[in-house]
């Protein structure tokens, strides 16, 4: 049996407030499953279990503030592994029970051999049924819909209920859903299709987290300006036969660039805690993405120097639709080992990052332009685009970084060998 923490989604989070239950008491639960849903500052995030086991039993309640490092659940081992573990083999039926023998002055007691099953826990684990919160609507400030919501009992999550309320959304719309529970993620979309107000004090943690930085990290800063055209040439033969929803895209070939790149620039990828440079031998580059309603995060994407650059764009477009939605995982918080910051089609020729702690480096791509470049003996209009590398001076040098740029700009030169 062991406890399942609250993780820390951040070098600046020091508590957050679960606000969604997702898994119930004696089910089956596996690495990667997502069991419940907490609320910080950058949002809700869904926190994943980190072994195989059965969901023992909540320690906090919905709602409940928690200290990062502070149990949330208890995981127990998986029942059909307890019992192999721990089955005995019986004795064979007909030997003899060993005599015990007395003192010759001792009256005979009577000696009962105790069943090892009786230590056994029973392997029997009840799998209620998953409990949904009911919330009356009276409870919401929305006299005009109240009556019709309280006949039907609408069947929402708090934190969908506090999103509600906050972005005044009407909940009316859902009554004629009946047994549907309506999660955070449905009021979001709501929310983005909307022109309504959307508090939010990601403002704050952002600026904790970089005034931090710019505090305790001393930052270099390097540029490149790069030729984009055989990349640009790549895509769009690439993308001449597909749909949109399945075409090919610049930050594709940035991530996996950069991703392949830092393995062999180790100095760039990793985290600075307790003092000292942690290098990763994964490449984990988080790519930030801009909300609507204001502020940016900058999850990770998992291993793009493994994956194909289909692969790698079918991830990015995955998690820019969940962030905006309002849902990303803890892990793709806290696992970034390097930053890509990018401003597309802003028209901005070039941004330096503010490297996020505790990693120790951020790149920076500007909006790709036809400059005049000299190519093969003559100067012609090129497609090019300005690199910037934001870096921790406790970690690497100009130099390094030079070349660690410099290696960027071969990958996307040569894309069809990504």
């Amino acid at each position: 049996m062991t406890q399942f923490l609250m993780p820390s989604l951040g070098s600046d989070m020091e508590a957050g407030t679960l606000v969604e239950i997702l898994r119930s008491t004696g089910e089956n639960v596996k690495r990667g499953d997502i069991i419940a849903a907490v609320e910080t500052q950058k949002g809700v995030i869904e926190i994943e279990v980190f072994e195989d086991g059965i969901l023992g039993e909540w320690l906090v309640d919905l709602g409940s503030e928690v200290a990062v490092g502070a149990p949330l659940a208890i995981i127990q081992p998986d029942n059909h592994t307890v019992a192999t573990e721990v089955s005995l083999p019986s004795a064979p039926p007909d030997l003899p029970k060993p005599e015990v023998l007395q003192p010759l002055d001792a009256q005979p007691k009577q000696v009962t051999l105790e069943e090892p099953a009786s230590q056994i826990p029973n392997p029997h684990v009840p799998r209620p049924e998953t409990p949904i919160l009911e919330v009356s609507q009276p409870e919401i400030p929305q006299p005009e819909v109240s009556d019709i919501i309280d006949k039907k009992r609408l069947l929402i999550t708090p934190s969908a209920r506090r999103l509600a309320v906050q972005n005044k959304i009407d909940l009316n719309r859902f009554t004629h859903e009946t047994g549907k529970t309506i999660y955070r993620a449905d009021i979001a979309e709501l929310v983005e299709k909307s022109d309504a107000p959307k508090p939010s004090d990601m403002r704050t943690a952002i600026a904790a987290a970089m005034s931090r930085s710019k505090r305790e990290i001393p930052h270099f800063y390097l540029t490149h300006t790069t030729d984009l055209t055989d990349a640009d040439a790549f895509i769009t033969a690439t993308n001449a036969d597909r749909a949109p929803d399945g075409r090919l895209l610049l930050g594709a070939l940035y991530l996996k660039a950069i991703a392949l790149a830092v393995k062999k620039f180790p100095e760039f990828n990793g985290q600075f805690q307790d003092d000292r440079f942690h290098p990763s031998a994964a490449a984990h580059v988080g790519i930030a993405i801009s909300l609507r309603s204001g502020g940016l995060v900058a999850p990770a994407i998992f291993n793009p120097d493994e994956r194909s650059l289909d692969d790698v764009m079918t991830a990015m477009r995955d998690l820019i639709i969940r962030v905006r939605a309002g849902r990303f995982r803890a892990r793709e918080l806290t696992d970034a080992t390097i930053t890509l910051t990018s401003l597309g089609d802003r028209g901005v020729d070039q941004l330096y990052g503010v490297i996020y702690p505790p990693q120790v480096a951020i790149i920076g791509i500007g909006t790709p332009v036809i400059r005049p470049w000299y190519y093969g003996g003559n100067v012609a209009p090129r497609l090019t685009v300005v690199i910037t590398l934001a870096a921790d001076h406790r970690v690497s040098d100009g130099r390094r970084g030079a070349m660690f740029l410099q290696t960027i700009v071969k990958h996307l030169q040569s894309p069809e060998m990504m």
